[in-house]
């Protein structure tokens, strides 16, 4: 085993004790500022902050294979004058690290931008319906997840099945409705899809009247809204329902829990969709054709303490079929299936001391367009010194795709207040 990683194991058991002699407050709601004397009108400020030392195996033998990134920083905030009205803004960065930072704090590696800003009116006791930069997403929950109670080191990445290809950083620009009748909870949305998307970013060249000049024949790309128009291109439909067996989840804000460490008992069922007419088109022969795009899942999530001595468990497995068009295959996404499962044990011990989580993942993704599948095995604890406000994450993770086979060792400190 080489220095590096040894390092990076010997850091994560040697923070125990600096941190356990710092102690941690309670969290008790976090900064709230309050515009009257029962907290009705208030403001909520929510600040959080994931920095990471990685050590992979398969990088070139020129580059370094320790390197350390500020996964996310982000504020959040959000506010109310009554119950029946809401306005949310959510700023941050994601990935900075030497390869995205800026000389001067400028451009692309700066990375400083809204990831949501939506207002929201309620139209009865349980339904909301609003607009904006949004996060009300449809397909599973890990495509609503929060950033802020993962289990893993991070979430499935495929499992954000439509980031940068129809939206902004897994946001859409577009109307929502969110509630419930009685234990079944929902989410529809109602968006404009993205005009300059990865792909058109990554792999296509416009002329001056915006036409695509290098658009190889018989081979899909995720870009309809660019190349055919966003009157046949330029909407996206989704949903997320899910049914809420045991304790009821909150659904005032979109983003979902990852783990709740055994506070409450949860057992839900959920299925979700997204749909991006002629989100995908094809040059066959010169002429361009329509691909509808189509993505469905059906997940389960359980999480629920075991006994009184603060042991819990975790569960949650997913299955996605995906069809962004014949045989599409670009980064992380491909038309085909997915399966993917995660499953944690929190270990007996007081809940004011720190708590231990280890865990493991696996998913498997097929595709269409090729014969190998992409096959991703992690093995990880969790050390929380308060809860999920103050945590490290020691994780290992592998990926295999036909003749690649990688290996990431990764340490992630974490503190959201």
């Amino acid at each position: 085993m080489k220095k590096q990683t040894l390092l990076l194991i010997g850091l994560f058991f040697a923070s125990f004790q600096f941190m356990n002699a710092q102690g941690s407050p309670d969290y008790t709601g976090g900064l709230k500022v309050k515009f009257n004397e029962d907290g009705s009108k208030y403001l909520r400020i929510i600040s959080w902050a994931q920095v990471q030392a990685n050590y992979n195996d398969d990088v070139a033998s020129t580059a370094s294979s320790l390197n350390f990134n500020v996964r996310r920083a982000r504020v959040l905030m959000f506010s109310q004058i009554n119950d029946k009205f809401l306005i949310l803004s959510h700023f941050g960065l994601n990935s900075l690290n030497s390869g995205t930072m800026s000389p001067v704090g400028k451009g692309d590696g700066a990375q400083l931008f809204m990831h949501d800003i939506w207002v929201q009116y309620k139209v009865g006791k349980d339904h909301t319906i609003g607009a904006g930069l949004h996060y009300f997403n449809g397909i599973s929950r890990l495509n609503n997840q929060s950033t802020l109670n993962m289990m893993t080191l991070d979430n499935n990445r495929q499992s954000w099945s439509t980031i940068g290809l129809s939206d902004q950083f897994a946001r859409h620009i577009g109307i929502f409705a969110k509630g419930k009748f009685g234990k079944l909870q929902y989410r529809v949305a109602i968006n404009d899809a993205i005009t300059n998307s990865l792909d058109v970013q990554r792999r296509l060249e416009f002329d001056e009247s915006g036409n695509a000049t290098n658009m190889a024949e018989n081979v899909t790309y995720y870009a309809g809204n660019r190349i055919i128009g966003s009157k046949d291109a330029g909407k996206t439909y989704a949903g997320y329902f899910e049914y809420n067996f045991l304790d009821q989840e909150s659904n005032f804000l979109p983003f979902k829990v990852g783990s709740y460490l055994g506070g409450k008992e949860i057992f839900n069922i959920g299925a979700g969709f997204f749909s991006h007419p002629n989100g995908s088109v094809k040059n066959v022969g010169g002429t361009l054709t329509g691909e509808d795009v189509f993505i469905f899942a059906v997940d389960a999530f359980y999480d629920a303490p075991l006994g009184d001595d603060g042991r819990a468990i975790t569960a949650y497995g997913t299955f996605q079929t995906n069809n962004y068009g014949k045989d599409y295959l670009f980064s992380a996404y491909g038309t085909g299936s997915m399966f993917y499962t995660h499953v944690g044990f929190v270990f007996a011990g007081d809940k004011t001391e720190t708590r231990y989580q280890p865990y493991l993942s696996y998913g498997s993704n097929s595709y269409d367009a090729v014969d190998d599948n992409r096959n991703i095995f992690g093995v990880g604890v969790n050390a929380y010194m308060s809860g999920h406000n103050s945590k490290l994450t020691l994780e290992y993770k592998n990926q295999s795709y036909g003749s690649s086979n990688s290996g990431t060792l990764s340490l992630q400190a974490m503190i959201y207040l």
